[in-house]
């Protein structure tokens, strides 16, 4: 009764087989062997609308399955879209991995993508589309960065770990023995940044990886990198270690109970503990770090490292020229547990519980309250700078006045900015100069001496050039630093920020009338804006 074509047409011979209904055709169709090909519902009904005389009739075609790939836009996935057989071939595994190199697909794929897919076609009916992954791009895997793993604790792991009393209790002022270090130890063992693993495309474009961070070892005072092995820190003395920014120091420790009038003032090359305290009117001067486990009490102390005070800091105002009686300066940060009328100036400084009437400078955090959400107090004095500031309560409910400066140091810094555009006016007027000269030199007419000239003038020419572009790196420079202190600058108040509070932020100013709740303040659009906390 039918008949399949080469072309994969399955024909009736309607002269021979007159179907008497299209649903009789159907049926027919249903029971024969191509009751899987695609049946042709239009040319059907057409046929028996129109009444047509046509003597072949095509009700059918046979499809094989077919197989469209599909890349996607960022070229990291490839799907396959199969069109199951319609009494025709199912596709197998070596014609659907043609249509894959056809597509450009070079790597990401697994073959267990492929026959996932290829199953799918014997679960499905005839002409159903079913879907599948068939290849997978990988993306890049930054590498880590340096590892820079310490091996002895240091002076400042010690102090935050006091010692056990034999009843459970912890006694603040005995920290047990100090961490000391032998010649020859080693303080700190180097992991080297790792290159990352490099990621590709379904197309085989590659994907570069970022290399990780790479830190060099630093060397401090007393130590120096291994001759035997170059990825370790070791000791060259006896003493303690101290960390330093990708390295360690090794200090000399000179320890006393007391500094007194017993003791005199004490100037030392290394570092310096105190394992009491400071007397009124004494001095210490390290090199290194000063840590002081009792108080400290109108002392001046100066170091080269940290200040750590376990207990408080306290002073007067003198009488003679109202400058403060307690000073701690140094070039590492100072640590305090309160302060009152000191003056304290260091990279950054954290107070644990209460500062009042003190004169501050820190060139970046100054912190008041534990390290989680600093919620300490901070009243009187005068903040002279910080980037950042961060405390619980600010000001007293007397309302009395208190000055705050933030961002202090951008006024060096356009000073210095200042200074080079003038330097580069400068210049300017040199080359105008010298450019003078050069057409001058241009209508000499003895020429030995005119290609002289030329050779002197444009010598000189080229060191004001180097020197206009140094200027330029520099003007970049600083601009970068300004940018970049400004955003930082910001003050955090945990929990009341009171009225009496004058707060500069590179020259504008908000003065505070009224008590405010917990809330963020920065410098936006050269304006100081209020940001209240939600939580």
């Amino acid at each position: 009764m039918f008949k399949l074509t080469n072309n994969g047409n399955v024909l009736l011979d309607v002269s021979k087989h007159p179907p008497p209904s299209a649903a009789f055709l159907l049926e027919a169709l249903e029971k024969s062997a191509f009751c899987d090909c695609k049946i042709d519902h239009d040319a059907i009904n057409n046929f028996f609308k129109s009444g047509s005389s046509e003597s072949v009739l095509v009700i059918a075609t046979k499809h094989n399955a077919s197989l469209n790939v599909t890349i996607s836009d960022d070229k990291m996935l490839a799907t396959g879209e199969l069109t199951v057989a319609q009494g025709g071939k199912v596709l197998d595994l070596e014609e659907a991995k043609r249509e894959l190199v056809k597509a450009g697909i070079v790597r990401g794929y697994k073959q267990v993508f492929l026959e996932q897919l290829l199953q799918k076609q014997f679960k499905h009916t005839p002409g159903a589309i079913v879907e599948g992954v068939l290849a997978k791009g990988r993306l890049p895997s930054d590498g880590l960065a340096t590892k820079l793993i310490a091996t002895v604790e240091t002076l400042k792991d010690r102090l935050k770990t006091p010692k056990l009393k034999e009843d459970g209790s912890v006694d603040m002022r005995d920290f047990g023995k100090l961490a000391s270090v032998e010649p020859g130890a080693v303080l700190i063992r180097q992991v080297p940044a790792t290159p990352g693993k490099e990621g590709f495309t379904v197309l085989g474009d590659i994907l570069p990886a970022k290399p990780g961070d790479n830190k060099k070892l630093v060397a401090g005072d007393g130590t120096e990198i291994s001759k035997i092995n170059p990825m370790e820190l070791v000791s060259t003395i006896s003493g303690v270690p101290v960390e330093i920014n990708n390295g360690m120091r090794v200090d000399n420790i000179f320890t006393i109970p007391n500094v007194d009038v017993k003791s005199g003032h004490i100037d030392f090359e290394g570092s310096v503990i105190v394992s009491r305290n400071i007397d009124p009117g004494m001095k210490i001067k390290a090199k290194g770090d000063i840590t002081i486990f009792g108080t400290v009490e109108s002392g001046e102390l100066t170091a080269g490292g940290n200040i750590t005070v376990k207990q408080g800091i306290i002073g007067h105002q003198k009488s003679e020229d109202k400058s403060l009686s307690c000073r701690l300066v140094c070039e590492g940060d100072v640590q305090v547990s309160h302060s009152q009328y000191c003056y304290i100036e260091a990279n950054s400084i954290f107070i644990e519980r209460q500062t009042s009437h003190c004169i501050m400078k820190a060139k970046h955090l100054l912190q008041v309250g534990q390290a989680d959400f600093p919620k300490g107090k901070i009243f009187g004095g005068e903040i002279l700078d910080a980037t950042k500031l961060i405390a619980g309560e600010i000001g007293n409910e007397s309302g009395a006045k208190m000055v705050i400066n933030l961002a202090a140091s951008g006024a060096e810094i356009t000073a210095d900015t200042d200074d080079c555009f003038k330097d580069l006016a400068k210049i300017d007027q040199q080359l105008d100069t010298l450019q003078s000269t050069l057409e001058k030199a241009e209508k000499v007419k003895d020429l030995e001496k005119k290609n002289q000239l030329i050779t002197k003038i444009g010598a000189t020419q080229l060191h004001y050039f180097q020197q206009a572009e140094q200027l330029e790196k520099q003007l970049s420079t600083l601009e970068h630093h300004l940018h970049e202190l400004l955003s930082d600058a910001s003050l955090t108040v945990n929990s009341v920020l009171h009225s009496g509070v004058e707060i500069h932020i590179f020259g504008k100013v908000l003065k505070t009338t009224r008590n405010y709740p917990p809330c963020n303040i920065k410098l936006l659009n050269n304006k100081i804006e209020i940001e209240f906390k939600t939580h």
